[in-house]
This record gives C-alpha cells, structure tokens and sequence, in this order.
C-alpha cells in the first residue's frame, strides 16, 4: 500500500510538471521561446549568509592573529556561487559551471530568449528559483527569490549573474519581461558577476523587484513566467579600437 501510494504521488507530479510545460509551450510557442519549467526549492542556508560570514572573516583578518601558523587562501578559488545551501566547495571559475550541475543539479537552458516558468509561486519564504542560462558564448544564472524583506511582506526578486567577471559582465545586458492580461513589465540592466554575492544583490535592491500582489497580477494558477533576453552591450572589433 505504501509502495502503491509513493508511486501514484510520483505519477501525479509528472503529470502536473507536463501540463505546466504544456501549458507554457502554448502560450509561448508563437513567440518562438524555450519553455524551462523550475520547480520551488526551500533554501537551507538561511543560517549566517555566505556574505556574513565572508564580512565576518575579513573582520578578523583585521585583528592580530593568535596563532603563527594560518591556512592561506587561494585567491583564485571563489566559493559555491549556488544561493540555494551553504556549500563549502570552493574551485576556479572555470569549474563553477559542472560543479552547479553535476552537485546541485541545477538545468541550463541555451538560446538567445527564454521563458523561465517558475511554479508554485504561494509557498512561503525564503524559497528560490535558479537555472542557468547559456547564451552568447557565456553561462548565466538566473535567481528568482520569495523572502520577506520586512516581517510579513513577502516580495520577489529576480536577478542575472554572469559565470565570469565583473569587467566581463559589462559587456552585457540582460532583460526580464513580465507579460500577462493586457500588462507588460520590463527590468533592464548589467548583469552581475557570481564573484559578488546573490545575497548583497537582492538586499540592494538591484534587480526586478516584486510585491505579492504586483506577482499576482503576472501569475497564472501559481506560476510566474518571466522571459529572458540577454544582448551584448558593447562591440569588440578592430574598428572599434581605431
């Protein structure tokens, strides 16, 4: 009877992932765009942030050190850039990208405009959205966040960050364009590097920001579908250089 039980649960949630990307694929077909439906994931890191705790050791560097002998660290190495767990892997950049999706097996989704289809928008904060995008050459990752900013008001924030660096991060531009009953609303701007910290974006406020019911307004039976669209903000060529 359990066994029984477990597997029909199983065959319900496909069911119900099927007719979301279904349902999705209909509405976007005609615009040509690929459908990535994410499901909700409860973040486990909402202990002491990895901004905290980066604050917190630059703090104590500050102070006489008590020991003769301290581990050195790699200044190459940055840390987990996933915002969902508080993941002690460090690696060079290069590797951030097999390390998201062979440990926490996050979908990257490639072309030039997509539709980030997050479900179950009414569960309760902290919970994030996060897939990666591959577009022009570079991988992206694309963090949508439900937490309360102020007790009892939960709000939305969306963000790009670029796999890369800062001064790489210039050279783009990333739109996030919400569209549903007559109401179109659009974000533009530079994305991120993962070198910063997700956490550091959203308290800033640099990103698509949403209130319940402004997220109402764009949802669909508690799905929120935001299109992404990335572009190059700056030429690179010999002429340019002239």
């Amino acid at each position: 009877m359990l066994f029984f039980t477990q597997c029909f649960g199983a065959v319900l949630d496909l069911i119900h992932l099927r007719f979301q990307h279904y349902k999705a694929k209909r509405v976007f077909s005609a615009a040509g765009q690929l459908v990535c439906v994410v499901n909700p994931t409860h973040s486990l890191k909402y202990a002491p942030t990895r901004c905290a705790a980066a604050q917190t050791s630059v703090e104590q560097s500050i102070l006489p050190p008590c020991h003769h002998h301290e581990a050195v660290h790699d200044p190459q190495l940055v840390p987990c850039t996933c915002p969902l767990f508080s993941c002690p892997w460090e690696g060079h950049l290069e590797v951030v990208v097999s390390h998201l999706r062979q440990t926490h097996r996050i979908n990257i989704l490639q072309g030039a405009e997509i539709v980030f289809l997050a479900t179950d928008m009414h569960l309760p904060a902290p919970t994030d959205w996060i897939i990666m995008h591959s577009c022009l050459g570079h991988q992206f990752l694309l963090v949508l966040r439900k937490q309360e900013k102020y007790e009892g008001h939960p709000q939305f924030f969306a963000t790009m960050m670029l796999i890369g660096t800062p001064t790489q991060a210039d050279n783009f531009t990333y739109r996030l364009e919400l569209n549903r009953n007559q109401r179109r609303l659009k974000w533009e701007a530079t994305p991120r590097s993962v070198l910063e910290c997700v956490d550091s974006v959203i308290s800033d406020g640099d990103c698509l920001v949403l209130n319940t019911s402004l997220a109402q307004l764009f949802s669909d039976n508690g799905s929120l579908a935001i299109g992404i669209a990335i572009t190059t903000s700056k030429v690179h060529n010999a002429e340019d250089e002239m």
